[in-house]
């Protein structure tokens, strides 16, 4: 039996896609999660691979939304290929039920992890380099120094509530908090 799994991140993002394509791969049940693909506890894909049967073969439109690390990648497959089935991805035109499909899994895999951690370098150096020239990233501060010591002032010597601050300031009682 071909059977489709589909991920999506957020509850914002569509399955839609996903699944037209997997109908049109010829499957015969979809399982779909909407989680992160970090999170290795994924209520479908666990329920999928309780009910694969050998000869199954597990189709993905592409190979991360089935994982998000090369490790869990081959752990995933692992499992899938344990219970004498295989792992197919339409987008790079995987089948593991062939040799050749097994070794352009692994070759893929690899490159895939590899971008992944080219990107994350790139972004770190980067943030570095900013760094370095004085740039600091992330939001503004909500309130500039003059403001911090007069909330902390109204805050400690005043003994005034902190929703009162708040809302004088514009900003969350928690900011007013952590001034």
């Amino acid at each position: 039996m071909i059977i489709g799994y589909a991920r999506v991140s957020t509850d914002d993002q569509s399955l839609d896609g996903q699944l037209d394509a997997l109908k049109a791969a010829g499957a015969e049940r979809i399982f779909a999660d909407k989680i992160t693909g970090t999170a290795r506890s994924r209520p479908e894909l666990d329920r999928l691979l309780d009910q694969l049967r050998q000869g199954d073969v597990i189709t993905v439109t592409k190979y991360d939304r089935l994982a998000r690390s090369l490790r869990d990648l081959l752990d995933i497959v692992d499992t899938i290929q344990a219970h004498g089935a295989g792992f197919r991805s339409l987008a790079e035109d995987i089948d593991t039920t062939t040799p050749a499909g097994r070794l352009v899994f692994h070759v893929f895999a690899s490159i895939a992890q590899f971008e992944r951690e080219r990107i994350s370098e790139r972004t770190k150096e980067g943030l570095e380099a900013a760094r370095k020239r004085g740039r600091v990233g992330g939001r503004p501060p909500a309130l500039s120094a003059a403001q911090k010591a007069e909330v902390r002032r109204m805050r400690d010597e005043e003994l005034r509530p902190l929703p009162e601050i708040a809302q004088l300031f514009r900003v969350s009682a928690k900011t007013v908090r952590r001034a």
